[in-house]
């Protein structure tokens, strides 16, 4: 039996839906670890917790990922569909995330407020801004993926393009590991090495945009 592809609309709601929902549940957690080990409100040098703990948040993280992972892989019928999937729930909800906790505890400040990003398979650390725009360019490059596929136009990437992508998403990575030490020892962290994020981004998007200019002629 051929499998029934939704239509853009449809996974923007349900995939939308979903990536909120998320978004809520950590952003409740989040508040919860903050109330036990920040009740002065959340600041570097990062509190000290029992290993036990940081271990359960590290599987907390991981099935994180894997829920969108699999969410992504039922919302499409095929590879660049099923990736539109994950890119688009990954988005939403990293940018929820911050919108919760603005509701819950009126934080961030401002886009320029530092973070604990992801703990896998290090600490990661950045400004709100950062990983707010790599979401952003995910729920974008998810869009534009469901939209050619709406009318019938599959998007082909090159191994070499997918080298490239993955290349440009170690760079942003590397951007938010690289002051990890720094986050657990220092209150004041050393200035985002942002010029490493961008080159990330400006890569992944070219390669992006390359492969659709590509596809159309």
């Amino acid at each position: 039996m051929q499998s029934i592809r939704l239509k853009t609309s449809r996974k923007l709601a349900l995939l939308g839906l979903f990536g909120l929902t998320m978004g809520y549940f950590e952003a409740a957690i989040v508040e919860y670890l903050r109330m036990l080990y920040y009740p002065d409100g959340f600041a570097f040098p990062l509190a000290d917790v029992p290993l036990r703990l940081l271990w359960i948040e590290v599987g907390r993280e991981a099935a994180s990922i894997a829920m969108l992972v699999v969410v992504g892989m039922l919302a499409g019928i095929c590879f660049i569909d099923r990736f539109a999937g994950f890119m688009f729930g990954f988005g939403v909800w990293d940018i929820t995330y911050y919108i919760f906790l603005k509701i819950f505890e009126n934080w961030p400040p401002s886009l320029l407020t530092e973070d604990v990003l992801f703990l896998i398979p290090a600490v990661w650390v950045g400004p709100v801004w950062a990983p707010v725009g790599v979401s952003i360019a995910l729920i974008w490059t998810a869009a534009i993926i469901w939209r050619r596929l709406d009318n019938d136009k599959h998007l082909n990437l090159t191994t070499t393009d997918w080298i490239l992508e993955i290349g440009a998403g170690l760079l942003i990575i590397a951007s938010f590991m690289l002051r990890a030490p720094d986050a657990i020892a220092k209150e004041t962290l050393p200035t985002f090495p942002w010029w490493l994020w961008a080159l990330g981004m400006a890569l992944g998007l070219f390669v992006f945009a390359r492969a659709l200019r590509r596809n159309i002629l």
